[in-house]
């Protein structure tokens, strides 16, 4: 991965049979999945792939996630994810992706709040030096990119005002 890509797409992601729910779609559970899949990318090219944990005792955890479903994915659909760093400090990423079908049409958005961990506690840990040079190297690539219109968004249900909600 080119960590001056702005923002950096995913392979090709394919949905998997056992994905399809019984309404003949994809199952929430699975954007999730297609979403870790692409952010594992992003996180291999940080140094903190499956080898960090295994070697270092050093991993991510997800401490918050914001999905919003957009448009239905079927089997068969193939799709790309994109991944934008929002913000960053020592131990904590905000990060912002989307899940777009091949054709380009947009399935889904995820914004995400990780934690650095060092496994050993677990705890979490400022990034080590070299790590966070790279998280840095992705944050000024996607410095110049717009906010995402969809990110920071909250649960709410909108209400135009009082007087229609008792007509």
């Amino acid at each position: 991965m080119n960590l001056a890509a702005a923002p950096h797409f995913s392979r090709v992601l394919e949905i998997e049979k056992e994905w399809i729910d019984y309404n003949g779609h994809l199952n929430m559970a699975y954007y999730n999945v297609l979403f870790d899949r692409a952010g594992d990318e992003v996180s291999e090219a940080l140094g903190m792939g499956p080898d960090y944990a295994r070697q270092r005792r050093l991993t991510t955890y997800t401490a918050e996630i914001h999905v919003v479903y957009v448009r239905e994915l079927h089997l068969n659909d193939r799709v790309q994810a994109s991944f934008q760093l929002l913000d960053h400090d020592e131990k904590r990423l905000h990060s912002y992706q989307e899940l777009r079908h091949v054709d380009g049409w947009l399935a889904a958005t995820c914004e995400c709040m990780t934690l650095h961990i060092d496994m050993t506690g677990p705890k979490v840990a400022p990034f080590p030096p070299e790590v966070l040079a790279r998280v840095e190297a992705l944050r000024a690539a996607h410095a110049a990119l717009p906010w995402p219109a969809r990110a920071g968004r909250s649960i709410a249900i909108r209400r135009k005002n009082s007087a229609q909600q008792h007509q």
